[in-house]
Parts: C-alpha cells; structure tokens; sequence
C-alpha cells in the first residue's frame, strides 16, 4: 500500500516538472540564454524544494498510510466481531420472532374467546334490557289497575251513597205517604163512614184500586232498582277481588307457561296444524286468564271476505265497547328459535336467530297484506296484534332486529308477549266493566227517574183523591144541611110527622123520633093525631 502512494506521489512530481519544463522552454524561445539559465537554475532550485516537500510529505504520508493500515486492521477485527455479535443477535431475534408469533396466536386465541364472552355479555346486557322494560311495562299495567281500581272504587262509593240516599228516601216517602193516608183516611172513614156510608165505601173501594194500581208498578220498580243496586255491589265485590288477584293470576300464568315448555319442545317439532293449534291454545289462555268470556268479549276463528272475494279466518277477534274491535292473531314459526336454543356454537345461534327475526318479519309483512281492520270494517282497530307465545323467542328477535317493532307500527302490526298481551287484556276487561258500570247506572238513574215519575204521578192522583174526598164531605155537609138546617128541611117535617103519628114499615132513627110529650102541647095536638092517623088509616086500607 505504501510503495503503490510513493509511485503515485512521484509520477504526480514528474507530471508537475514536465508541466514546468515546457513552459520554461516556451519562455527561453521568447528570451535570451542568460536569462534562460538563470531562469532555468532557479527552477531546478524551486523544483528541488518543491520534490523535498513533496518527499517529506511522502514519508508524512507513509507513516500516515501505516497508522491507517494498523487502524483498518483493527477495525477489520471489530467488524468480524461485530458480524459475530450480529449473528448471535440475529438468532435472538429469529427466536424472538418465533416467540412473539406463538405470543400473537395466543392472542388471537384469547382475543376471540374475549370477543365471545363480550357477545355473550352484550347478548346478556340485550336481555337485562328486555326484562326491565317487561319489568317496567308491567309496573305502568299495575299501576294502570290501581288507578282503575281507584275509579271502580270510587264509582261503587256513589253507587253505595247512592243506593243508601235513594233508600233514605223511599223509606221517608213511603212512611210519609202511609202516614199521612193513614191519618187522612182514618180521620175521613172515622167522621164520616157512619154518616155517608154507600158513598164513601164506593169511593173508598175505588180509591184503593186506583192506589194499588198506581203503587203496583211502584213497588216493582223499586224492586228492580233494588236487585239491580245488589247486583251492581256484587258485581263490584267480585272485580275487586279480580282485581287483588291480578299479581297472582300472573304468576300464575307464568308458572303455566313454564310447565307448558315441554309441551312447547313437542309442538314447534310438530306439523303446522299442531304449531297453529298450539298457539291459539295459549292465546286462549291467555284471554281466559284475563277474565274475558268466549262469544261475549271475543269470538274465535270469525270468517270474514277481503275484498278479492277470498275467505279470511283471524285467529281471535277481541271485542270492545262501543261495538269496536281488534284483530289478534297467534299463527307463528318459532322453529328457527328453537334451533337457536339448541345451537352448540355461538355462531350456529345467531344464524338461528337471524333467521327467527327473519321469519317474524315475514310473518308482519303477510298479516299487513292481509289487512284485517280493513276488512272487518270501521268498527275494528287500525292495528292487528300478532301473538308470540314465548317471551324469550320476541326478546330475542327484537334484540336480534332492533328495527323489527318500528317497523311493525309502520306496518300496523304489533308484537305482544304473553305478559304484555295479559296487561293489554285486562284494560280491555277493565274497559268492559267500566262500560258495564256506566252502563248500569245510566239504567239506575233512568229507573230513578221512572221511580220518580210514578212517584210524581202516585201523588197528583193522590191529591186528586183528597180532593175528591175533600169534594164528597162538602157535598155530604151541604146535603145534611138542606135536610136538617134550611126552612125547607125534610129531616124537621118528617119529624113533625112522626110526632103526629106516621109512621113507616123500618124503625125510625133517633133523629126521627118524635120528641117526648109535654103539657100542653101533647093536648093540643091530640085533634091532629088522630086525624092524621084516620087518614093514614084509610089510606092505607
């Protein structure tokens, strides 16, 4: 290395004095020999210094180049150390890789387990949704029940107050009415039977009459409005009844269903006569549970032609008050339910899923094709009620298709549990009783008002009587007195006549007797008498 820098370093000199060597011959053609040798000599002069330099900087250079020689040589051996270092590290490093591949699949690994709890814990989550917004739904129904049993309550405290104030009342009539007849026909009968006797027996026999059939159809309707406010208090008793053992009568229904679930394995294996069958059997009882009565709150399997001339046959059509009604129908597949409770592998159970909240949408599109409300006519709710008889099978496939029950009130179609479908009947229950009740104390207050009429009429004849009465015992007074009081008396003269001794085939009454004999007037008489009696004598011979 350092003989190759020292040939390099003199053919650079040589180049460098040839270079000058030419340009000194270029000058001596141009000037004379003098100045040529001069020239000449203090170029070979400087050349020689500069080839000095250039020789002392050779050997600088040498002893550089060794130093550099002696510093590649040491790195050399830190390079090949370094290889060595780098290969060691290199299989750190594969080993790491390998480490870290086997770290990333456990991962993978621990991450999809992770992912499969937290499905579960959503799906978990979804359900703790469902049953508090069941929750919620059925504490609104309760305390819809106790706001109506408030309403009942208070309805039955004015029947009650009413009955009791009605009752007041007649008993006050009828004892005012029997009294004041009593005392008015005992005071008349008592003065004046004695004297008008045929009269006022006639008049009295056809006062009797008149009042029994004037308090006939009183005491009827009053017997009536009894038993219909019995009736009505009973009726009342037996709802509050119903209605503290509402709570029960679901759990109850609850407990049904669960030892219904085996029956429920059987039927959604069966045929869909069996699944249909299977359905409107809990649909019923349901309806049952609710305290509504087959052909009075609801008819099953009513026909009915839509308006292509084909025969529709709704499931249960519920009836309401004010003739309206609703459609509910229980016809549903929960097959793919049941495979998604029965899946083995998380995905298998939501493709199981997926296709239960497929089926019911399918099922809500063909019952809005079907339109019930529309054939069934004015009467029936803009809405049909489709019937799922498991609360986890609708739980699921809301939460599996959040949209499905927005989707379904667009369509006019709603999905109802048992629970909710219990909760919806017993207002339709709480409505037929509210109606019943109105219904009753409209026909209560229509009878009260009959009760009053014949009441109001009982006592103008009443008064017609009285009158009557009253008329009569003028007439009889204004008769007594023409026969006993005015100067043409006949009672006088008749009496005069029996003192001159007439006298008839009937015994006289006192008022006819002649009075007793006294002193002169006997004598006086005497002539009369027995004329008088001559010629009654001979007219009677």
């Amino acid at each position: 290395m350092d003989t190759q820098l020292l040939i390099i370093l003199l053919l650079v000199a040589t180049l460098v004095v040839a270079g000058l060597l030419v340009v000194l011959l270029r000058r001596q053609g141009s000037q004379g020999p003098g100045a040529e040798l001069g020239g000449l000599r203090e170029e070979r002069d400087r050349l020689g210094e500069e080839l000095r330099a250039e020789r002392e900087a050779a050997r600088g250079q040498a002893s550089e180049s060794g130093r550099l020689l002696g510093r590649l040589s040491a790195l050399e051996t830190a390079i090949a150390e370094r290889d060595q270092v780098i290969d060691r590290l290199e299989t750190a490093r594969a080993a790491l890789q390998d480490a870290l591949e086997t770290e990333r699949l456990a991962a993978r690994s621990a991450g999809q387990s992770l992912q499969e709890r937290e499905q579960a814990l959503l799906a978990v989550r979804e359900r703790e949704g469902a049953l508090a917004a069941e929750l919620a739904e059925l504490r609104d129904s309760y305390r819809h029940l106790q706001s109506e049993h408030a309403g009942v309550s208070a309805n039955l405290q004015h029947a009650r107050q009413a009955h009791t104030e009605m009752q007041t009342f007649l008993a006050e009539a009828q004892t005012k009415l029997s009294g004041a007849f009593t005392e008015l026909a005992g005071k008349v009968f008592e003065e004046k039977g004695q004297l008008f006797e045929k009269n006022v027996q006639r008049a009295s026999l056809q006062s009797r009459a008149d009042i029994d059939a004037l308090l006939k159809p009183f005491a009827e309707r009053i017997g009536e409005f009894r038993s219909r406010v019995d009736t009505l208090y009973g009726e009342e008793a037996r709802e509050r009844a119903s209605l503290l053992g509402a709570v029960t009568e679901l759990k109850t229904l609850n407990q049904d269903m669960a030892q219904q679930a085996h029956a429920l394995t059987r039927a959604l294996k069966g045929s869909s006569k069996v699944r249909g069958d299977w359905g409107e059997l809990m649909l019923e009882s349901v309806l049952r549970g609710s305290g509504l009565e087959d052909g009075v709150h609801y008819d099953r399997q009513k026909g009915t032609v839509d308006e292509d001339g084909a025969r529709l046959h709704p499931d249960i059509v519920v009836r309401l008050p004010d003739e309206r009604c609703v459609v509910v129908d229980s016809k549903v597949n929960l097959i793919a339910w049941q495979e998604a409770m029965n899946a083995d592998t998380p995905d298998e159970q939501n493709d199981a899923l997926r296709r239960h909240a497929a089926g019911l949408r399918q099922h809500m599109r063909e019952l809005s094709e079907k339109n019930y409300p529309k054939v069934l006519g004015d009467t029936a709710l803009e809405v049909t009620i489709a019937f799922i008889p498991i609360e986890g099978a609708l739980s699921a496939a809301l939460g599996t298709d959040t949209a499905l029950q927005t989707d379904a009130f667009d369509r006019r179609v709603v999905f109802a549990s048992p629970n909710t479908l219990m909760a919806l009947l017993r207002v339709v229950e709480r409505l037929w009783t509210r109606d019943k009740i109105q219904r009753e104390a409209i026909a209560i207050s229509d009878t009260g008002g009959l009760v009053l009429d014949a009441l109001m009429g009982f006592l103008a004849d009443f008064d017609k009587v009285g009158k009557s009465l009253d008329d009569a015992d003028k007439a009889f007074k204004n008769a007594r007195r023409r026969l006993s009081e005015s100067s043409q008396a006949v009672i006088p003269r008749a009496r005069r006549l029996a003192e001159l001794g007439a006298h008839g085939r009937r015994a006289l009454t006192d008022e006819l007797k002649p009075e007793a004999d006294s002193g002169g007037v006997a004598s006086t008489d005497a002539p009369a008498k027995r004329l008088l009696g001559a010629a009654l004598g001979s007219g009677n011979g």
